[in-house]
């Protein structure tokens, strides 16, 4: 895609729209597992998403022919791309700020990157991608401080939740090569058959952990977070993603990178009176730094393709 090349309004909104979707996720999961286990949270915003999903797919997607190679993508893809980092991110923010978990996410598109050197052919790291990984990665070191195993020693501090955060990042970098790596299929039926397969592996995961049942009877606005988690960040966001990515291109859609953590800050500070650290400040800063170089070689280079999130937190 040229560099000069013009968007439609309707792509602005669209990329405003998962601005906003995505990027507020992190406020819904924070409110909710204050209320909720963040197992039944994943499966909650799951569910309600499949149930949207499915009926759309059944009316409007085209069925790809049926093979054995596609559902295990559709498989790795629902475990890697929903269940494993949406179960991480959600246990991480019972600890963490919702602003954190934002900035911490920020680090998919360089996680994405780095695993696309060794598993995608073509997809070598040069030395922009490089710079940017190494900037990225000074930035996670900046986040977590120099105390932090020093408190994981006292038994305090929130570096197990803030790995947790980013291991839902590298699961979504994962996903994000399984998913350029699959089979060719319809979007929104592989979406909405991805998500459902998720739903399913909740199930078993609910009873292991004994989350099915809750003790105290949550407040309307715990579930009222979930309901939007599954509605708007979950099912909508994801047919509007592919339809930007349709119409503009992933270039275009990669601004997300940028986009996001800062609403996730802006957000949690607003609603729920969140107050970023200097440090997490600097480290979104090398992050977002670190995004932006990988993308000058394009100059050069107008095919280069650049990592677009997947999904949010």
């Amino acid at each position: 895609m040229q560099l000069t090349r013009r968007h439609r309004l309707a792509d602005w909104v669209m990329l405003l729209s998962l601005t906003l979707m995505w990027g507020t996720s992190f406020l819904l999961t924070k409110i909710a597992v204050g209320g909720l286990p963040p197992d039944l949270v994943v499966a909650g915003r799951l569910i309600v998403a499949a149930l949207l999903l499915v009926p759309a797919a059944w009316m409007l997607a085209t069925r790809p022919a049926a093979g054995a190679r596609l559902w295990v993508f559709y498989v790795l893809i629902a475990v890697f791309g929903n269940v494993l980092p949406f179960s991480l991110i959600s246990w991480g923010q019972t600890f963490i700020d919702s602003g954190l978990a934002g900035i911490l996410m920020a680090v998919m598109p360089l996680a994405t990157l780095g695993l696309a050197h060794f598993l995608v052919p073509g997809e070598h790291l040069t030395r922009y991608r490089a710079t940017g990984f190494l900037l990225g990665f000074g930035g996670v070191v900046v986040l977590v401080g120099p105390n932090a195993f020093a408190d994981l020693g006292n038994g305090q501090g929130h570096l197990m939740p803030m790995l947790a955060v980013l291991g839902g990042a590298f699961s979504y970098a994962v996903s994000s090569i399984l998913a350029r790596l699959r089979p060719t299929s319809d979007a929104l039926f592989s979406a909405a058959s991805t998500i459902s397969l998720a739903s399913l592996m909740m199930v078993p995961i609910l009873f292991m952990s004994g989350d099915v049942e809750v003790q105290v009877v949550p407040d309307t606005l715990h579930l009222i977070a979930v309901g939007l988690l599954g509605v708007f960040a979950t099912a909508i966001a994801t047919i509007v993603y592919f339809r930007l990515v349709k119409s503009a291109g992933p270039s275009f859609v990669s601004q997300l990178n940028y986009l996001i953590p800062l609403w996730a800050v802006g957000v949690g500070m607003l609603f729920l009176g969140e107050e970023p650290e200097p440090n997490h400040l600097y480290a979104l800063g090398l992050i977002l730094s670190g995004i932006l170089i990988t993308q000058l070689e394009r100059r050069g280079t107008p095919s280069a393709r650049n990592p677009a999130p997947r999904r949010s937190g």
